[in-house]
Order: structure tokens, then sequence, then C-alpha cells
């Protein structure tokens, strides 16, 4: 127990340095500025704590029994941001904040012992990237199996996230205490702080932490996979809830049946699906939580895999196992469904009965199913697109390959380009020789002719692991051979699309990551496509139909 103990506490403290934390840290900020009190920290920290692991145990458990909405903790937390907010920028709101609280203490509450409100605010709006020890937890919680060591684990998870945040609010507040000028402004900061509250409150509201934390790279995605999907890790989490969990699926069975739905969204008249009512059709089940950055950033290369496969055989269920109670609200998801872009069968797996029949352990996680109803493929976590795609192929060859032409204008698969990543760490076929990585670097397009499939980038662009970020003229090249070509962006701007140097049109990018069309012909071609962004749009990957 002890050593599962440990791992909680460091998967904790990974979680608080990841992009998740993001939407926390100004609230962390200006709340420890805001007051001289040596203890506003340690308050703002330790009711984030007691809100976080009471919130995660047992806040759909409560709501529920007392027919509540489940996203109201939610709601009420961000009601509670913006009265902080009020009274930090207004003295009279504080006082008449403060008023009706007078007989609980002689000090002034608005002012001091309003930290503990807004650590239990923060508590409930954030949304931390979830590894398999928090999966087990809200796993648990979800079929109300919480025992002291669920209890304990939450905890130490707290604890261990709780510890870099505790840094960053003594730092801030010794920092402004530290600098005269701001101290001699006391009643400026506080505003200032006001409006900082209240902005993040709104951002919340807004989804704008969701699409910051899509844009920043998950720089410790690794570390999480080392300390909390290691052999001791799975071990203990496996017994933690008595469940019989394997490192790969058994291929010899079939897979477990999509079980416990509370609802379906995205089929006729929202009717369920079965896997047995799919057998002679490809599934791949994707295991996601809306508020799951590293799930929205699996999801563009799902929905291109059922836009390009979904008539050459491919099923894909969208199998939506809450993390949180807001999570649980069926008009949540349909809004996040809709806002992603998803056209797929969604399935609300509520009570996590799919998820426990599937012994999952993971946010995101791909299980692939083949036209007999058994398991031939899983991936936990980001990555691996292109292996994965190439199981898809296979598993829809296997069957299809009796009547599939390399002239079939859908199915092609012998003459279309691969899928083609842009950040360096899977880029192929790259015409131009090497990259600069991570810093902005003027590039030259080549001279003649590209060889088919590869592409080469022009003018100035910073090459990241996973995407590009378009700088002054940044242009893409790309010889395609395919009938519909897609390409997944994030940012604000516009994309001139140009076929064999005439153009084609001008595609307007907004927002998180997500699949848009490039260009689409009646039958497959030979061409090249030559793309120019606007400063700060951001690419991840093409994809062919």
């Amino acid at each position: 127990m002890l050593v599962l103990l440990g791992i909680a506490f460091l998967a904790g403290v990974i979680t608080a340095l990841s992009p998740c934390v993001l939407p926390v840290v100004p609230l962390l900020l200006a709340g420890s500025a805001a007051s001289e009190s040596r203890w506003r920290p340690y308050a703002i920290v330790t009711g984030l704590v007691v809100s976080f692991t009471a919130f995660t145990l047992g806040g759909a458990a409560l709501l529920s029994a007392l027919g509540l909405p489940e996203d109201l903790l939610r709601t009420f937390a961000i009601i509670m941001l913006f009265v902080l907010a009020t009274s930090l920028l207004s003295q009279r709101a504080a006082h008449a904040f403060e008023r009706p609280l007078l007989f609980l203490t002689r000090r002034p509450v608005a002012r001091e012992s309003n930290g503990f409100v807004l650590g239990v605010s923060a508590g409930l709006v954030m949304v931390p990237c979830a590894g398999p020890v928090l999966a087990a937890v809200a796993a648990l919680a979800a079929t109300g199996e919480v025992t002291w060591r669920v209890v304990l684990v939450t905890l130490a998870y707290s604890l261990g996230h709780a510890l870099p945040l505790l840094a960053i609010a003594v730092g801030s507040q010794r920092l402004t205490s530290g600098v005269r000028v701001i101290r001699s402004h006391a009643q400026l900061l506080r505003q200032v702080a006001g409006v900082v509250v209240a902005a993040t409150a709104v951002a919340i509201v807004l989804n704008a932490p969701e699409r910051l934390a899509t844009r920043v790279p998950g720089y410790t995605q690794s570390l999480q996979d080392r300390i909390e999907r290691s052999g001791s890790a799975q071990r203990r989490l496996a017994a933690l809830d008595g469940a019989r969990r394997s490192s790969e699926p058994d291929r010899k069975s079939g897979a477990p049946e999509v079980q416990g739905i509370r609802a379906w969204i995205n089929t006729p008249d929202g009717k369920p699906l079965t896997l047995a009512g799919l057998r002679g059709r490809v599934v791949l089940v994707d295991f996601w939580t809306y508020s799951c950055i590293n799930c929205l950033r699996t999801i563009p290369h799902i929905t291109a895999w059922d836009r390009a496969y979904r008539r050459a055989g491919l099923t894909v269920i969208g199998v939506h196992s809450p993390e949180f109670a807001f999570e649980r609200v069926e008009d949540n998801v349909r809004a996040a469904v809709d806002r992603l872009g998803i056209r797929y069968p969604v399935a609300l797996d509520n009570d996590f009965a799919t998820w426990r029949a599937y012994a999952n352990q993971y946010w995101p996680a791909k299980y692939l199913i083949d036209r007999e109803g058994r398991l031939r493929y899983h991936h936990f976590g980001e990555g691996a697109y292109e292996e994965a795609e190439r199981r898809i192929r296979r598993l829809l060859g296997e069957s299809a390959v009796g009547h599939l032409t390399s002239t079939d204008e859908d199915l092609a698969y012998a003459v279309r380009t691969p899928e083609s990543y842009l950040g360096y760490e899977r880029l192929a076929r790259f015409a131009n020789g090497s990259v600069v990585p991570d810093v902005e670097w003027e590039y030259a397009l080549p001279s003649g002719t590209l060889p088919p499939d590869a592409l080469a980038y022009g003018g100035r662009w910073t090459v990241e692991g996973e995407r590009i970020v378009a700088g002054r003229a940044a242009r893409l090249r790309l010889h395609f051979q395919a009938k519909d070509v897609f390409l997944v962006l994030a940012g604000t701007g516009r994309l001139d699309v140009l076929i064999d140097g005439r153009k084609l049109r001008t595609v307007t990018v907004s927002g998180l990551p997500r699949l848009y069309p490039i260009a689409r012909f009646s039958v497959a071609r030979d061409g090249l496509l030559e793309l120019r962004f606007t400063r700060g749009l951001t690419g991840y990957a093409f994809t062919f139909g």
C-alpha cells in the first residue's frame, strides 16, 4: 500500500506540472497576491485539496442522492469565483458579503478567510490530466466502491498535486509583498486580482482553458507513463479494486459487449448499438471523456478514420466514461460532441460498466475489434496513430480484398498518400532534408518537383514534436495522391489552398484542433498541394480519403 501511495503522490506532482494546471494558476497567483496574510496561500491550497478530493470521491453520488443536477457543484464554483472577484474589486461589496458571516470570526472574512473559499472553488473547476491512478479512483467512485484505501490514494494524489501549486502561491505572495512599489498600492493590487479571478471564471465558462491546454504540448506525458504505467503501478492498481486486469486484451476470446449505457448520441433515434449487431464490421472502441486534454488531442485522428473508412466497413464507438460529475450530464456531452465535430456514435458509460468490462484504466484508450468480434489491437494514451490506421486498413482488407481494386475511388489504398504528420517526432518524406526543432526558423521550398507523397516547408515555421506553428510567409507543399485531403488545424486565421499552382479555396480556421477538409475531388488524383498560412495557425497531420 505504501508503494501505491508513493506512486499516487508522484502522479499528482507530475499532473501539477502539466498543461492541465494552467487554468488554476491565475487563481493561485491572484488570490495569494491579494493578501499579505502568510496563511493565505495555505488556505487556498487546503481548500483546493479538500474540494478536489471530496468532489472526485463523492460528488456524483451526493448529487444523485439529493436529486440535484450533476453539474451543480461546478456551476456553484464558477458563481463563487465571480462573487470573490467582486469582493476584491469593491470594498463595499466585500463588506456586504462579509456581514452575514461576522458571527463566525472577528477577522474580515472577505480579506483573509476567503482564501479557503477560493481554493474550494478552484478544486471544483480543476480538471487534471488523468492517468491510470485517477482513472482507477474515478471508476471506483462511479460504482460506489469507495474504500479507505481508495480515499488514501486520492488524498496522496491530491497532496502531490498541491505541493507545486503551494510553491506557486507562496512565491507569488512573497514576490508581491517584497516589492515596495507593489506593496504601496495594495488596493490596486486587490482590484487587479479581482479582474484576474473574474477573467478566469469567464474563460472557464467559455471553455478557453480547454483550448489553451490542447495547444500546449504534453511535455509531462512520457514521465507520467514511466510512473503510472510501470509494472509495479499496474499490479497495485489492479489490486485496489480487486479486478483482474491484463496488460493486453485476450485475442482468443470475443470482445466484451458495450453494456450499461445510459444514452446514445449520433445513432438513429438514440437506439443502442451492440457488438453482436455489428458483426461483420470492424469496430474501434474509444474510451474518452470530454474534459480530458489527452483525449481531445486524439479526437481529430479518430474523426478522420471515421470519415475515411466508415463506408469501407469501420464503425467507431466513442465510450464516454466521465471523470467528474459534470461530465455525466447528457447535455454537456452532447454540446462537447457537437463542438468537437464528432459524427460517430457516442455511448454514455456513466456507471463505468463498459469500462470495467474491458478492465480499462486509461483516458484515452483504443480497442480494435475484427469482423468476427475478436479483440485484435489496443493502444493507451496519445500517439501511435499511424500504427492504428495500418491495423484498421489491414482488418478492413482481410475480408474486403476480394472486391477492392487499386482503382476504387474510395479505397484506393495502393496509391493513396499515407497519413502524414507534421511535427518532427513522426515527420516522414520531408523534402527539405532536416528541421530545426522547437525554434522559429526560415525554410526554403525545394526547387523542382517533389517526389510522390513528399512534403516541404517554406517561410518561417516553428516545428515542434507533434505540430508546426506558422510564422511570417509560412507555406507548405505536398505531392499527394488521393481523392480527399484533410488536415488537423488549430488557432485563428486563414489558409489559402492551391492545387497545381491554381487557387482552389480559402479555409477559415478557428478554435481547438479539429479536422478540416482541404480539397475534395470527384475521383482520386495526383497533384501538388500548396498551403499558405496566416501567422499563428497550427498544423498537426494530414489524412487522405
